[in-house]
């Protein structure tokens, strides 16, 4: 890496949005470890559009928030026609989604999380398919490098849209926030969570996630006869878990815990018996990782992003399959040996993967194009 110092600019937008969800958790883990990793005499920017309140987009060792003049609506109009303002006293731009600024006389990165817009448009809504695929599309013609989080993106990616060079894939990594709390039996007991082995799933409230396939599984003969924990906020979609859990019979297995915050998390992800990821498509699965790294065995949908982080620790099924699923989720709960096996696998897997590298990885990038 060059020894020149560097000031990077990184948009913490998704952060102060109502439901920030994985690009969100994502951003800050970014900032964080960018700040953390940041060579002699460089140093992290925080900005985001205009909010009276951007308390919630604060890094430790980062400068800022910064903000910009224009809030987010009309600055995403502004930014669309290659116009509006844009983060200062920087050298480097680093959109960690793809609301990104115009490339304008410093080098410009953004990340690109999935190809959902293309390969499963039907899991996000018209509007957020043509916007999503209009803003990769001008990043892959206006940013000097796209960042992605696993190959099976970047070959999704090149599919369909024209990439005028391949792009970065840099992993990502467990937040310090999910240790296990000094006062977890604690937790446990305010949260209530179940003595006997439970499911657990971790995800935005939306068709992508496959929720309806998990509560289908559930509801089969084969599978476990145990609790669901569903951990996570309401998206789009009008996902309705606990109405359909009602209709198939497993009203009382189920539980909406909603976001909680990470200590929490911490306990209900460590203490259940396996988690299923059902996603239909996801760009790097964060959850499956976070298990793995909690000694938390996984059983996931065969979604390329998901059987590359799983990296073989992981028990994968087709995708929206619910008798597989059944079979495979009552397999792990019902053996403890399997559990105990799936459990080190895990954590060999999971020490592929930190922020921290991904900090020095992007430092990297951030001075070969500078």
């Amino acid at each position: 890496m060059s020894d020149r110092s560097l000031r990077v600019g990184i948009l913490l937008e998704q952060c102060l949005g109502p439901v920030p969800g994985g690009t969100g958790r994502y951003a800050r883990e970014v900032a964080t470890a960018l700040a953390g990793e940041a060579p002699t005499g460089s140093g992290v920017l925080v900005w985001t559009a205009w909010h009276r309140d951007v308390r919630a987009a604060r890094v430790p060792g980062a400068a800022g928030p910064f903000r910009l003049s224009l809030p987010r609506r009309p600055l995403t109009l502004a930014w669309e026609r290659g116009v509006g303002p844009v983060p200062r006293r920087v050298d480097v731009v680093h959109a960690p989604t793809p609301w990104a600024p115009p490339r304008r006389g410093r080098a410009l990165v953004v990340t690109v999380h999935d190809a959902v817009p293309w390969t499963h448009p039907e899991t996000l809504t018209p509007r957020g398919v043509r916007w999503h695929r209009t803003a990769i599309e001008r990043a892959a013609r206006t940013a000097d490098a796209l960042v992605v989080p696993t190959r099976a993106v970047g070959d999704e990616l090149a599919r369909h849209v024209p990439l005028t060079r391949p792009p970065v894939v840099v992993g990502e990594g467990v937040s310090a926030a999910l240790a296990t709390p000094p006062d977890a039996d604690r937790r446990a007991a305010a949260l209530g969570l179940p003595e006997a082995p439970y499911v657990v799933t971790l995800a935005t409230i939306e068709p992508r996630k496959g929720l309806d396939v998990l509560l289908d599984a559930l509801a089969r003969p084969e599978a476990p006869d145990v609790p669901l924990l569903v951990v996570g906020q309401p998206g789009w979609g009008s996902v309705d878990v606990a109405g359909r859990a009602e209709e198939l019979g497993i009203g009382g297995r189920v539980r909406l815990l909603g976001r909680l915050e990470d200590a929490d998390l911490a306990v209900v992800l460590q203490r259940a018996a396996v988690l299923a990821a059902p996603s239909r498509a996801e760009g790097f699965g964060l959850p499956v990782l976070e298990a793995m790294a909690a000694g938390v065995p996984v059983v996931s949908s065969d979604a390329p992003a998901l059987v590359e982080v799983g990296g073989g620790a992981t028990r994968t099924v087709p995708v929206g399959d619910s008798g597989a699923l059944a079979d495979a989720l009552g397999e792990v709960v019902r053996s403890a040996q399997l559990r105990k096996r799936m459990a080190a696998d895990g954590l060999r897997r999971a020490a592929d993967f930190s922020w921290a590298a991904a900090g020095r990885r992007l430092w990297e990038l951030y001075a070969d194009l500078v």
